[in-house]
């Protein structure tokens, strides 16, 4: 179901960019230690950097995106990661086509 949440969530274009950047992780972040940037998705850290913002706000991002479901977190050791969830998206596109 399409959401007040989900429609905040994608109305902040750092968070459009993050989507954006997450849809192939290869092309925008360099390669991590610890984690894939495919398999397991991009460190929170890494997502700040290029955002130019502090961790708590790149946290802030990715948490409402994580609420939403557009977004997964994986923790690996004290890292956290992010990857799309291309099925949710998809939903949430089929949504907004049937709500217009």
């Amino acid at each position: 179901m399409l959401t007040v949440d989900v429609v905040k969530a994608l109305a902040n274009e750092k968070r459009l960019q993050i989507l954006a950047w997450l849809k192939e992780p290869r092309a925008h972040f360099r390669p991590q230690v610890d984690g894939d940037l495919v398999k397991d998705g991009v460190c929170g850290v890494f997502i700040a950097e290029k955002l130019g913002v502090s961790q708590p706000t790149a946290s802030e991002h990715l948490r409402i995106l994580t609420s939403t479901g557009l977004v997964r977190a994986k923790r690996i050791k004290q890292w956290i990661f992010y990857k799309r969830d291309e099925k949710r998206i998809a939903e949430v596109k089929r949504e907004f086509r049937s709500a217009w």
